[in-house]
């Protein structure tokens, strides 16, 4: 991370609270950026400590509050944002489909709307997700690829990822966007994704209830490595004219559902212990992403394994476990 570059710099970050944007904030603190908090929730878990808040300026607030959002970002003089906050459980945006459409995809245009007409704003990062590209037979997903969800969480991605790069195309604006797999790491503490709930699962000694059929395969890639994916991005998107493009964040390591729950049994020394529903709705059977272009570009790569990445979030788990 360059320092020097954040010194000074009036930095908003969405979702700040959240796994992903606690993680930034956190890294961002170490700098001398002024950091700037949007969330919804004020959380009372998470890897922010009491410390680290005295030095956020935070605020309680919808994405979807258009005026307060042009507010925060015209009297603070915003330069760079990252824009996170989201309806993030496909689960979730399943159950209630406006709720995620409008968080989503309005919650985008509102951001993207506000930084228009701020002209202190020289850098925004979306966060999307592979989940836009959809189902597509040919594997892995590339940045070409057509982004084409079926689904309201898939759907929504699409959306504000097409925002984005309406915004660049039509108004110039600085707007790059990311796309990731599943992210784990301390911090997670949504237990119905499948790495943390198997991990409380095996911690408790239950039995681990998997709700696809176990064959699905995915990328995971550890949030430190993620982050640091993030920054490069801002960093660089004046320097090397990144407005208007979008970025895959990869471990590149496809893995099966039942082979990372193996995995992690075998690294927590136990054994296996779970049961395959094969309940799961609209599970896309193969889904992961080719990270070619930042390797490239941004000269960005994974520093960590996928098993070095499960062992701390393993010590971590324990850690809230034995807390409780």
């Amino acid at each position: 991370m360059n320092k020097k570059f954040w010194k000074g710099k009036n930095v908003l970050i969405t979702g700040y609270q959240g796994f992903l944007g606690s993680w930034i904030t956190k890294t961002l603190l170490k700098t001398k950026a002024n950091i700037f908090g949007i969330d919804r929730l004020v959380r009372h878990k998470g890897i922010l400590t009491a410390k680290d808040f005295f030095h956020i300026h935070s605020s309680v607030l919808s994405i979807m509050d258009y005026p307060q959002i042009v507010n925060i970002i015209e009297k603070n003089e915003i330069e760079i944002i990252f824009h996170l906050a989201a309806k993030a459980l496909v689960g979730e945006c399943l159950k209630n489909p406006l709720e995620a459409f409008s968080t989503n995809i309005q919650g985008t245009w509102n951001i993207l709307e506000a930084s228009r007409n701020c002209n202190t704003v020289k850098v925004i990062v979306v966060a999307s997700s592979d989940k836009a590209y959809g189902d597509n037979e040919k594997l892995p997903y590339r940045e070409y690829f057509p982004l084409q969800g079926n689904h309201p969480y898939d759907v929504s991605k699409s959306c504000g990822d097409l925002l984005a790069y309406t915004y660049f195309h039509t108004y110039g604006l600085p707007v790059c966007i990311t796309r990731c797999g599943n992210i784990h790491g301390p911090g997670d503490y949504n237990f119905s994704r499948i790495i943390p709930e198997t991990i409380k699962t095996a911690l408790q000694n239950k039995t681990l209830n998997i709700r696809s059929n176990g064959k699905p395969t995915r990328d995971y890639t550890y949030i430190e490595d993620i982050v640091r994916g993030y920054i490069l991005i801002a960093e660089n998107l004046q320097k090397l004219l990144l407005s208007g493009s979008a970025f895959n964040l990869s471990g590149e390591n496809p893995i099966s559902v039942l082979d990372i729950v193996k995995l992690i049994y075998k690294l927590m020394d136990k054994k296996p212990d779970y049961k395959i529903l094969s309940q799961a709705k609209y599970e896309i059977q193969d889904q992961y992403l080719s990270a070619e272009k930042a390797r490239f570009i941004l000269d960005w790569r994974p520093e960590y394994t996928l098993e070095e990445g499960l062992i701390k979030t393993i010590e971590w788990l324990k850690k809230v476990i034995n807390e409780e």
